[in-house]
């Protein structure tokens, strides 16, 4: 298992293999995410939008800019 050391600044350096796992180069941001067993777990926060196509698959049928505003209303005013 990868482990890195805390310098007396509170900063640590990644390992190369969980670098090289996560896809992290120089540059890249990471979050810090709070897991509900207080564990934390660190996820890359700077890959491109782009990164996301694919991730919500397309609806079945098409959805109207008025059936949108309906369902907004209605979520708005809790009906």
């Amino acid at each position: 298992m990868p482990t890195a050391t805390i310098t007396s600044k509170g900063q640590i350096t990644i390992p190369q293999k969980v670098r090289m796992d996560m896809g992290l180069t120089p540059g890249d941001r990471v979050d810090f995410v709070r897991m509900d067993d207080g564990h934390y777990a660190v996820v890359p926060a700077s890959h491109s939008i782009r990164a996301l196509k694919g991730i919500v698959p397309r609806p079945d049928k098409p959805v109207s800019l008025e059936d949108m505003q309906a369902a907004i209303l209605g979520a708005a005013t809790g009906e």
